[in-house]
C-alpha cells in the first residue's frame, strides 16, 4: 500500500515508519526535518507544516492510508499545538479523498473503571496531563465525524522501547493490565498492533488498545 505517515521521526512515528517498510509498503514521511530520515528504497520524505492545510492535503493526495502520529510534547502550550495541529490533519485527509485515517492516541483516555479515566485519576502525573488531554480531544473530534474511515489506537500506560515479539492483546476503551497488574506494551509491538490494522481493518470508526 502507499502509506503517509505524519510524525515519522517521532518516538512512535519511527517504529511504525520502519515497521511499514519492513513489511514492504511504500511510505511517504511526513516531518519538519528530512534529514532525520533513513535511506530505503521504499522511503519517500517529504518536508511539511501541519499547519499548512493545503500544501498537507497536496501531500497527503493519492495515498491509500495516513498514519498520524504527530505530536506536541515539543511545544510550548502542549494542548493547544497538538488540538490545532491535529484539527489540520484531519482536515487535510479529508480534503484528500484518503480511505483510511489511523491516528496514534494517548492512554489517558481509557478507562481504569466505568466513567474514570486515566487521565482524570489523582495519580496521573502532571507533566503528561497537557498531552493527555490533547489526545482525548481528539478522540473526541474523531468520534464526531460522520464519513470518515478512522481508527485510533491508544497504547498502555507504559509504552517503551523494547522488543518486537508480535504477541499481545488487544482491548477497547479499558485499560489492559497484564499478570503482574501493570499496563504495558513496548512500541515497536505498539507498531505491529498498528500495521496490522493499516493491513486488515478490524476497528473501523472506534478507538482500540494494545498491552501485554
Amino acid at each position: 500500500m502507499k502509506i503517509a505517515i505524519i510524525g515519522a521521526t517521532g518516538y512512535v512515528g519511527s517504529k511504525l515508519l520502519a515497521e511499514a517498510l519492513e513489511r514492504g509498503h511504500h511510505v511517504s514521511a511526513l516531518v519538519q526535518n528530512i534529514d532525520k530520515l533513513p535511506s530505503h528504497a521504499g522511503l519517500t520524505a517529504v518536508k511539511t507544516n501541519v499547519n499548512d492545510e493545503a500544501a498537507l492535503t497536496a501531500q497527503l493526495a493519492g495515498h491509500d492510508i495516513v498514519i498520524s502520529a504527530f505530536s506536541g510534547h515539543a511545544a510550548g502550550d502542549v494542548y493547544q499545538y497538538f488540538v490545532d495541529g491535529f484539527t489540520h490533519i484531519l482536515n487535510s485527509v479529508k480534503a484528500a479523498g484518503v480511505a483510511r485515517f489511523l491516528v496514534v492516541g494517548g492512554a489517558g483516555s481509557l478507562e481504569v473503571a466505568p466513567g474514570l479515566q486515566v487521565v482524570d485519576t489523582p495519580s496521573f502525573p502532571a507533566e503528561w496531563k497537557a498531552s493527555a488531554l490533547g489526545a482525548r480531544t481528539a478522540l473526541e473530534l474523531l468520534r464526531k465525524e460522520s464519513t470518515l474511515d478512522w481508527s485510533l489506537l491508544s497504547p498502555s500506560a507504559h509504552l517503551e522501547p523494547g522488543t518486537r515479539s508480535g504477541v499481545f492483546r488487544l482491548g477497547g476503551d479499558q485499560l489492559l493490565l497484564d499478570a503482574q497488574g501493570e499496563s504495558r506494551i513496548s512500541v515497536e509491538d505498539y507498531a505491529v498492533a498498528m500495521l496490522n490494522e493499516a493491513e486488515n481493518t478490524q476497528h473501523s470508526r472506534q478507538r482500540f488498545t494494545v498491552g501485554y
